[in-house]
């Protein structure tokens, strides 16, 4: 059998997987709605594999990337889960002090993706740190399905308050400087979101297909933001007209990019929803925003 790409797969699989992987249908519904799709040759656990995360051939910085100090902390987040483990990375041989960004996971934890994408922004002369939110239910599982299945069990509004805590943890880091940023993607693209609302002291805030604040809470924006959407991703997208037609209203400094014809979840490259043009754009793009309002 010869190896599935992206233009083998219908995009109403894509679709599907979306709707699992936001806890729409089951894993059960999941592999029975899929089975509709196993045609020509293809089978269901060939398209189960082809859509599933590869976290080991996809690694752009590894853990052990001597251009980095990167390590595992602890920090007390005590109006959300209490001890929350994150992964801390700076450039090595970091003197003096550095802008900050905090970088939030999808619903699933803090996967190798996102520790990735940590190590990635530390790269750029950041100090990052990547939470995860499943801290108090024993940390990311070590696969996305149980990652999801715990992130369920989580408040919403506790996790919030973690991604909070991190960024008063970075502001007393010896190593920040105090002008911090949050990059987030999915479920991080709301924290994203809702960090500009209840941070006030935040410089920058750059949600990645996240969805958006209530109307009153958008109005509390004092944070630039930069928002970045995938133009076949319509459950996120359609909240976003009337998120606009309030950040316009209360004069919120705001750019929004959509990409055409790419997926929910472009810009993780381990799973197919990958888009490499667009992903680089979008990175482009959120490192320039973060040099330019981090100082």
């Amino acid at each position: 059998m010869k190896k599935l790409t992206k233009e083998d797969i219908s995009q109403e699989v894509f679709d599907l997987y979306d709707y699992y992987a936001h806890n729409k249908i089951d894993r059960r519904q999941f592999v029975e709605k899929l089975s509709i799709y196993a045609v020509g040759g293809i089978t269901v656990s060939s398209l189960l594999s082809f859509i599933t995360p590869d976290y080991i051939n996809t690694l752009l910085v590894k853990p052990n990337d001597e251009r980095l100090d990167s390590k595992y902390i602890t920090y007390q987040s005590p109006k959300g889960g209490g001890t929350i483990k994150g992964l801390l990375s700076m450039p090595d041989n970091t003197k003096g002090k550095l802008p900050g960004v905090i970088v939030v996971h999808e619903n699933r934890g803090l996967n190798p993706y996102i520790e990735d994408v940590g190590r990635r922004t530390a790269l750029e002369n950041f100090i990052s740190l990547a939470p995860d939110a499943l801290s108090p239910l024993g940390g990311y599982p070590g696969n996305d399905d149980d990652g999801r299945e715990l992130q369920k069990k989580r408040n919403k509004n506790e996790m919030l308050e973690d991604f909070i805590a991190a960024f008063q943890y970075l502001s007393s880091h010896p190593n920040c400087d105090g002008n911090i940023g949050v990059v987030g993607f999915c479920f991080g693209g709301w924290i994203s979101n809702m960090m500009a609302v209840k941070v006030p002291t935040l410089k920058a805030a750059v949600p990645f297909y996240g969805g958006q604040p209530t109307a009153e809470e958008a109005a509390q924006i004092k944070t630039p933001l930069q928002l970045h959407y995938a133009g076949l991703d319509t459950r996120v997208n359609e909240g976003w007209s009337d998120y606009q037609e309030v950040l316009k209203q209360n004069n919120v400094e705001y750019t929004a990019h959509f990409y055409p014809d790419v997926n929910h979840g472009f810009h993780n490259n381990t799973t197919p929803r990958y888009d490499e043009k667009a992903a680089n754009l979008a990175w482009e793009r959120t490192i320039a925003f973060f040099k330019e309002k981090l100082k």
